[in-house]
């Protein structure tokens, strides 16, 4: 696939935050009124998409924001915890040698965004945009293929929800799944992906022909 820009989700394809969401999930249930999450019931719902999450846990579409700001703020106050995929760093910046534009669209925050990737890796992005409704990615999406410039079928947007596989689709680039994301890849995988990356270094198949013909 010949790729100029690769737009990337943060939280579950470039950083293994599930773990802390995993931890923190049943205080949120408790603080705003959602039902909690037994240890047993986390593989069933790595399988579902965002809206039939929502609907397990009975958390109504109005109270996600408050949720999320809430799981923001409890990262940003124990971020030395979060770390990038292994092999994650090194392949962004291989894609970037090569000539292949990298940005990242995220409902995260800025200040968490650039704790975990680091100075050097965010004076190479192309764009960042953080802080998106959770359905709100294609509307994003389509801010960056706006300002890049980017013709559509020289994007690929890979993340590791089906939600990111609709906001692509939506805004009309392929779209990538990462295996190690907070959702199942089986499940992933009926979203009939463009590419499928089972190991971080999988993505640098998206640079060596493009990289070689703008060279």
């Amino acid at each position: 696939m010949s790729v100029r820009l690769a737009i990337f989700d943060f939280d579950g394809t470039l950083a293994d935050t599930y773990p802390l969401f995993a931890e923190v999930l049943n205080g949120l249930a408790r603080k705003h009124g959602f039902r909690e999450v037994a240890e047993a019931e986390r593989p069933r719902l790595r399988r579902l998409s965002a809206q039939d999450v929502l609907r397990e846990l009975q958390l109504p579409l109005w109270k996600v924001p408050a949720v999320l700001a809430d799981f923001r703020a409890i990262m940003q106050s124990r971020i030395g915890e979060v770390r990038l995929f292994p092999g994650i760093d090194e392949v962004l910046h291989q894609m970037l040698d090569a000539r292949v534009d990298v940005a990242v669209t995220t409902s995260n925050s800025s200040a968490n965004v650039q704790a975990v990737l680091g100075a050097a890796l965010m004076q190479r992005l192309t764009a960042v945009e953080c802080g998106v409704a959770l359905f709100g990615k294609a509307h994003r999406l389509r801010r960056v293929v706006k300002t890049t410039q980017v013709a559509k079928d020289q994007i690929i947007y890979i993340g590791d929800e089906i939600r990111d596989a609709v906001a692509a689709a939506r805004a009309g680039v392929s779209f990538g799944a990462v295996a190690w994301g907070y959702t199942d890849l089986d499940a992933l995988l009926s979203s009939s992906p463009r590419k499928v990356f089972r190991h971080s270094a999988d993505m640098l198949t998206l640079s060596v022909g493009e990289g070689a013909a703008r060279a």
